[in-house]
């Protein structure tokens, strides 16, 4: 990392120029992916990413560069180049810098470069062994561990010096399962913003012991009927559709472009008087936390909807200025190369106050969506297609027989008004999010929610 010297110098040489403010932001990033087809090693892969990314704002507009050399030869035209691209002077302020200190809310017990490979092989020989005892329906078995340690330093033009460590781990398993010519997967991941003490608390074992789960019932299911029916959606990855659908309609780069169905409507109704929701940025270890976010702000807990009601956005400082409100810190980016903007956390609907049976109380035909997949959303007007990877059919009342090829069809702002229960079993699922600053990692979550009615997309003839 630069010393501070060195980036007082830079910074005095930015703001040399028509800017109003200057930023540096460094990362050194060292993370590695293992896999394993049926235990055995198949893929290991270490990667170390190092490099600055420089910014200038100029009002409402910036410039932006970056390099993955820190020394001196490689910044100085760098700088020379956003200084002349945003409006050179012949002076400036000279920049001093102050370095801020803090107690680090996420600490690591177990960091996993000073761990062998032979141990962390052993996770993943644990979920395979796991998977293959469970059943001998489970013909195949995939699992890959993720371990990340990121160290970014961050300064500005206002005077600004703190740096932030991020670890984090996630195994994932595949399990695959096979009755004649039947052939159905299950998946299953559990993550951290933590060192591999993790799986001290959630086992390779139960990781995997889900994914086989998932894989036998989908041997059981039928195709799905489609139609407009009550949904039941469960916790923890369910909250994918919020995240998705709403969330992202919630965070300043749409807001502040006006291209969010979202845009005007703090402090007003926007949603059922049952749902609340937040992103928060603070849950010690999470896997979407940090200490700071990437402008060098702390992070926070945001009230996003309340009671129904819009609170807040999720805002950077540019489109903060843009929008005459200030940042959340919410900015974000997946490494040196993306200038930063507003993006997620951990975001989730808070607990409500129905007991979880209730949920499916008066429901002659629907469907309980229990484990979602991935999908496609369009920011702008909301509407999204997301699969159902675990499904089963609700029939007057009581939860029946398991479904396959569901998929949820709506829109955003209309799901939000539709919600008329949810339940009390908040839960978190980790996942990565994609946007104009790349992909980050960041919990979803809820408790299970009722949607009175949602468009099921299914594959039966009926």
């Amino acid at each position: 990392m630069l010393n501070q010297k060195e980036l007082e110098k830079y910074l005095s040489i930015c703001m040399r120029s028509e800017a109003d403010f200057a930023e540096i932001y460094e990362e050194t990033e060292s993370s590695e992916t293992i896999k394993t087809l049926n235990g055995k090693l198949e893929d290991v892969n270490h990667v170390l990413v190092q490099g600055i990314g420089v910014r200038l704002y100029k009002g409402f507009n910036s410039v932006y560069g970056y390099s993955n050399e820190t020394d001196e030869n490689a910044v100085l035209p760098l700088l020379a180049e956003l200084v002349d691209a945003i409006g050179k002077k012949e002076d400036g302020p000279e920049v001093a810098l102050q370095e801020v200190k803090y107690e680090n809310r996420h600490p690591v017990k177990i960091d996993f470069e000073k761990v062998s490979l032979e141990e962390k092989h052993g996770l993943l020989e644990r979920a395979t062994d796991a998977a293959f005892g469970e059943d001998p329906r489970i013909v195949k078995v995939q699992g890959t561990l993720l371990n990340v340690n990121q160290k970014v330093q961050i300064a500005n033009s206002n005077g600004r010096l703190i740096g932030d460590t991020r670890v984090r781990t996630r195994l994932m398993v595949d399990a695959y399962s096979q009755e004649g010519d039947n052939f159905q997967s299950g998946l299953n991941y559990n993550g951290a913003g933590m060192g591999l003490e993790f799986y001290e608390t959630v086992t390779p074992e139960e990781i995997a012991k889900e994914a086989v789960r998932v894989a036998l019932v989908n041997l059981q299911a039928r195709d799905c009927p489609s139609g407009k029916m009550p949904v039941v959606i469960d916790n923890a990855f369910g909250g994918v559709i919020f995240h998705e659908a709403c969330g992202h309609a919630l965070e300043a780069t749409s807001v502040s472009r006006n291209s969010s169905v979202f845009c005007g409507k703090l402090g007003q109704q926007i949603a059922s008087t049952c749902v609340s929701a937040v992103d928060d940025g603070t849950i010690p270890n999470a896997w979407g936390s940090q200490n700071i976010d990437d402008e060098g702000n702390f992070q926070k807990r945001r009230v996003l909807i309340e009671n129904g009601i819009l609170k807040s956005y999720m805002i950077d400082t540019l489109n903060g200025r843009r929008m005459g409100m200030e940042s959340t810190s919410s900015s974000r980016r997946e490494s040196y190369k993306f200038e930063p903007t507003s993006r997620m956390s951990n975001t989730f609907i808070l607990n409500g106050d129905a007991e979880f049976e209730e949920l499916f109380e008066g429901i002659e035909k629907g469907l309980y969506a229990k484990k979602m997949g991935g999908g496609s959303v369009n920011p702008q007007t909301g509407e999204f297609n997301f699969a159902v990877r675990e499904g089963y059919m609700i029939e007057n009342g009581k939860i029946t027989y398991p479904v396959r090829g569901a998929a949820l069809i709506g829109n955003g702002k209309d799901i939000l008004w539709n919600i008329d229960k949810v339940a009390k079993n908040l839960e978190r699922s980790q996942g990565m999010c994609g946007s104009l600053s790349g992909s980050i990692p960041a919990d979803v979550g809820q408790p299970a929610i009722r949607v009175t009615s949602i468009t099921v997309g299914g594959t039966a003839n009926e």
